[in-house]
Parts: structure tokens; C-alpha cells; sequence
């Protein structure tokens, strides 16, 4: 299953980087488009696999708990990444203006974390519906208990960014006063 996963994410960004070069680099918006648009289908690959390789006899351990998390944060961040990556595959390949980076600073930056956090929240549930669902789907609780351990691990996973986001609100982050000249 790690390699499954890892195939993913190999694949991930290929098909993100070949939709970008063929957006940007070759002018191919529409081709760009059409493989952008395949991103999705590795998550469903990894997901499959998942719930084949339980159904097919295999006893859930952490790397099936993993699948679910790289599809839950891939569905909750993917779009953000996306969206990233294409605003510096325009400005490198295009000319298109420089990406503006994440605020640095006060209410802007915290206003971004909790922007995150939200991301990160959105990923844990559909991590968490996703591995209720392929445990309703195998219906084996003996053999998908393995799976259970990713509840808590999701929920870590939010208080971090509970933790930094109320950080960022609780005690700004301020900008240095220049020294005069």
C-alpha cells in the first residue's frame, strides 16, 4: 500500500506538472485544462485500491488508514495547491505576474491560519467519513480495527492547527520597525 500511496503522489504531480507546461508552456489551454481535470482520478485509484485490497481478504493496518488521509487532505487542500502552482507556472512560464506569497503580518496572517485550519478540519473529516465508510464497506471489524488509530491521529491533527491559528490570533505577528537612514 505505501508504494500505491506513493505512486499517487508521484502521479499527482505529474499530471499536475504536464497539465501546467501544457497550459503555459506549450499554449495548450485546453489540453492543460483536460489534465487539471484528471487530478481527482488519482485519489480514486488510491481509494480503490484501498477498499480492494481490504475487501480482498487484507487486514486494514496504518498504511490503508494513510491512503485515506492523503485522499482527505488532497481533497481539502488540492484545490489551494492547485491554484499555487498555477500562479507560478504563469508567472515562470507566461509572464505573468509574481504570485503574492501568505501575509506575514497581524490580522492578515491570522485570518490565513484560519484559513488552514479550516482546510486541515475539512481533511479530517473526509479522512475520518472515508474510513467509517471502506469499514462499512468490508464489514469485517476484526479485520479493519487497524483503522481506528487514524480517529485520533485526525483530531491531533486539528488541535495543531487550532493551536497555531489561535496563536496567530492571540499574539500578531508584527513587522519590524525599518531603521532610519
Amino acid at each position: 500500500m505505501v508504494s500505491l500511496i506513493v505512486a499517487g503522489e508521484i502521479g499527482f504531480w505529474v499530471v499536475l506538472s504536464a497539465g501546467l507546461l501544457a497550459r503555459y508552456g506549450l499554449r495548450r489551454r485546453r489540453t492543460g485544462a483536460v489534465l487539471l481535470a484528471l487530478l481527482p482520478v488519482v485519489d480514486l485509484v488510491i481509494l480503490g485500491a484501498t477498499v480492494a485490497d481490504l475487501r480482498g481478504g487484507a487486514t486494514a493496518d496504518w498504511t490503508h488508514g494513510l491512503a485515506a488521509a492523503y485522499v482527505g487532505f488532497s481533497v481539502a487542500y488540492g484545490r489551494r495547491l492547485v491554484r499555487w502552482a498555477d500562479g507560478h507556472a504563469a508567472h515562470r512560464l507566461a509572464g505573468g505576474p509574481k504570485p503574492a506569497g501568505m501575509p506575514k503580518y497581524g490580522a492578515a496572517r491570522a485570518r490565513y491560519e484560519w484559513g488552514v485550519c479550516g482546510l486541515t478540519l475539512l481533511a479530517a473529516v473526509v479522512t475520518v467519513a472515508l474510513i467509517g465508510a471502506v469499514q462499512w464497506l468490508v464489514g469485517d471489524g476484526a479485520r479493519t480495527a487497524g483503522l481506528d488509530s487514524w480517529y485520533p491521529r485526525m483530531g491531533v491533527a486539528v488541535a495543531v492547527n487550532l493551536v497555531v491559528a489561535a496563536s496567530y490570533t492571540l499574539f500578531p505577528k508584527r513587522e519590524r520597525p525599518r531603521p532610519r537612514a
